[in-house]
């Protein structure tokens, strides 16, 4: 194919067969899809059996199909998954320099029902955004697609539907907090000949037995969410009809998942043929939004050792949620799963974005930060955090090379981390947006330095672990 008078992504080249090749190639300011002797794209027929194809969802998909690499893959399968929750659809070429390197395998897209509300983004977008930057770089080595967090037949439906890997089903909406001793109905009596008076030995010196006050309260607390977890399985997963792997999420909960809750809901799913690849607990101390554990480190690694245990058991991973930024729990996590884990990020990614912001346009990062401090009792109703705003720098009283430093206080990280969708989506008395348009025409015009911002900063999470580079 002649690629003369087109600005070739080098690595996007893929020749098909004898005579036909489709590539990457930037037109002006604009990216397209360059294909010869392909018919299926819809774009302008150039001549010589060209058509450049604008990147359309509709062009995703024909590229998903001719590039089987462009599409998602099921890697939880794999040691170690790493979610990458890119909120702006800007991240994963960064994401792809970083994992060429290290022996684990990404989730690019993932993305809660939340999120998408918050930025005005749909699956669709998740999806195709990664599908063509991996196309750009020539990923090869496997990624992710993470319907994450969700809670009705709905939403996994749309996320299944457009191909998506993976199923975070949040099942918090049908966990009874509120259960106590003393309002604990009583236990059927099924579950007490199936646990009283027994000891589980699940290996490594770990034996767990349950008392029947324990059990009582266990089967109130999560007998209806495990109910929810086996009708959403057989619903989508059991007939195989939908290539995914699954993921029960218990962490968003109040109060921290005990042992004997671990393995009480794990071998009731598992006794109901329900196949599952990982599991996220609610692990002790606190794990907010965009900083590091807070919490008895030693208390931790006690839990998880216990945990790690059950999920080798039952053979699953352990997922960690929450996990951007928890630098002082990641050396333990890796030590204790053995380097078998699933970790997911987010917002740490659109800290980074917003760091690059701070960096190379002081007075644009001032105007969103002020913004920020007003809508954050708003941003509030959605995020558990605990921000001091009296702890954060006045912004008019810091030079401009001080502004990056905000992103390694803790205040002014979660402040910038819980506004994001009230950020990108404020708009102006004329209808027009705010912000939105001039940050992306900075991080289009600094892809590099975002780019170089997130394999440090990932690498650095990937590297406390213990990953390797390979």
């Amino acid at each position: 194919m002649n690629y003369s008078g087109f600005e070739a992504y080098e690595k996007s080249i893929n020749k098909i067969g004898g005579s036909s090749a489709v590539f990457l190639a930037k037109v002006g300011d604009e990216d397209f899809i360059i294909a010869q002797g392909i018919a299926d794209f819809k774009g302008e027929k150039l001549g010589d059996g060209k058509i450049k194809a604008p990147l359309t969802h509709e062009n995703a998909e024909v590229l998903r199909k001719l590039l089987p690499f462009t599409a998602p893959s099921r890697v939880l399968t794999k040691d170690r998954s790493f979610g990458l929750g890119d909120r702006l659809g800007i991240a994963t070429p960064g994401h792809i320099k970083l994992f060429e390197h290290y022996d684990a395998y990404p989730v690019f897209a993932q993305q809660s029902i939340r999120e998408l509300n918050l930025t005005n983004r749909t699956y669709e977008d998740v999806l195709d955004a990664v599908t063509f930057a991996v196309f750009r770089e020539g990923f090869k080595k496997g990624w992710g697609a993470d319907g994450d967090h969700l809670k009705t037949v709905k939403d996994v439906e749309y996320a299944l539907s457009l191909g998506f890997s993976m199923i975070t089903l949040d099942c918090s909406d049908h966990i009874k907090n509120d259960v106590t001793d003393s309002n604990a109905p009583a236990l059927p009596k099924n579950y007490g000949d199936k646990y009283l008076g027994k000891k589980f030995d699940i290996g490594e010196g770990v034996v767990l037995d349950f008392t029947e006050g324990e059990l009582k309260k266990i089967v109130a607390i999560y007998g209806e969410a495990i109910g929810f977890a086996v009708d959403m399985y057989n619903r989508f997963l059991k007939d195989g009809k939908y290539a995914a792997d699954f993921e029960i999420s218990i962490d968003e909960t109040v109060s921290t998942t005990t042992p004997l809750q671990h393995y009480f809901v794990a071998r009731e799913l598992i006794d109901a043929g329900v196949v599952f690849a990982t599991m996220a607990p609610r692990f002790c101390g606190e794990f907010q939004k965009g900083i590091d554990y807070i919490g008895d480190l030693k208390q931790f690694e006690k839990e998880i050792k216990i945990h790690a245990v059950i999920a080798r058991h039952f053979k699953y991973k352990l997922s960690i949620h929450s996990g951007s930024d928890k630098f002082s729990v990641f050396p333990s996590i890796g030590k204790e799963t053995r380097g078998i884990f699933h970790v997911k990020t987010a917002g740490t990614n659109w800290l980074e974005a917003m760091r690059v912001v701070a960096a190379v346009d002081p007075a644009l990062y001032r105007e969103v930060h002020k913004y920020a401090l007003s809508a954050f009792d708003e941003a509030q109703k959605y995020y558990h955090v605990t921000t001091d705003l009296s702890k954060i720098p006045n912004v008019d009283t810091l030079k401009d090379a001080e502004l990056p430093n905000l992103f390694n206080q803790n205040d002014a990280r979660q402040l910038i981390h819980i506004t994001y969708g009230l950020i990108l989506s404020k708009k102006n008395s004329d209808g027009s947006f705010a912000f939105k348009d001039k940050l992306y025409k900075l991080w289009k015009k600094n892809e590099q330095v975002y780019a170089d911002a997130l394999i440090k900063h990932i690498g650095k999470h990937l590297d406390l672990l213990g990953v390797k580079k390979g």
